[in-house]
């Protein structure tokens, strides 16, 4: 995924920072995707910032999935490049650190009765921490209650059941002890003015306090069905994902054509 980026100022000047290059050690999990993955995001913006026609490269709201909520808010100049990268990297080790310390799990239901899902979340202790789309919610919590949640989901939600490959519980209580270590990080960051809004996670509408939302925002759903609806409702007509892959584009399709 790296590919199209190498030579990119941003893209080598974020792995200059960095002190390592995170694409050769992916298969090693979180703690290196998520940087790897915010140069892609934030070298893609640039590129397509530089390539657009004047009209077409004129942002009026940004919004990230997770971890993308860091390259939407370098895009809007709210944090600064370098500060992102660095924030980043805290962020990943973080969450691979409480990854390890508590082990957790994370399962995407495809399809199925949205309350029946809701109702198995809640009775094996599970938060969903992702409403991607119409019939696509993913669980998060601890590992047996994942497991469980694998065996019954077909028949409790008439859903599919499909493990993630993830190295622990994000976005649930689970990841406490990487919101404290991110919460800390978040403090000795400069915050700008945003030169559009970007929209958060938790909330589902633009960052107020964008500090205390990404520390809480480890701990709270990706609320990205309800963002895109918002961000339709706000006027936006055109959509455009930058970084690895199209599967955001993919989400979009399938909630906007549903509203």
């Amino acid at each position: 995924m790296d590919e199209p980026y190498r030579g990119h100022p941003l893209f080598e000047r974020g792995l200059e920072l960095l002190g390592h290059d995170p694409f050769e050690r992916l298969d090693e999990g979180t703690r290196f995707q998520q940087p790897a993955l915010f140069l892609c995001s934030v070298a893609a913006w640039d590129a397509w910032r530089e390539e657009a026609p004047d009209d077409a490269a004129e942002a009026v709201a940004a919004a990230g999935h997770s971890l993308g909520e860091y390259a939407a808010l370098v895009a809007a100049g709210v944090v600064g490049f370098e500060d992102a990268v660095a924030l980043v990297d805290e962020r990943a080790a973080a969450m691979q650190a409480a990854a390890d310390l508590a082990p957790g799990g994370m399962l995407a239901v495809l399809g199925g009765d949205q309350q029946a899902v809701l109702a198995l979340a809640a009775r094996e202790g599970l938060i969903v921490a992702n409403d991607n789309a119409p019939g696509q919610l993913v669980l998060s919590g601890a590992l047996d209650a994942i497991e469980r949640a694998t065996e019954l989901a077909r028949e409790q939600t008439g859903g599919r059941a499909r493990r993630l490959d993830v190295a622990g519980a994000f976005h649930s209580l689970l990841m406490e002890p990487a919101a404290g270590r991110l919460a800390a990080a978040l403090e000795r960051t400069a915050v700008h003015p945003a030169r559009f809004p970007v929209y958060s996670n938790g909330s589902a509408a633009p960052f107020t306090d964008v500090r205390r939302e990404l520390a809480a925002n480890l701990l709270r759903s990706v609320r990205w069905r309800e963002t895109l609806l918002a961000l339709r409702a706000a006027g936006v007509e055109r959509f455009v994902e930058l970084g690895p892959g199209a599967v955001l584009t993919g989400l979009v399709k399938r909630t906007l054509q549903a509203a």
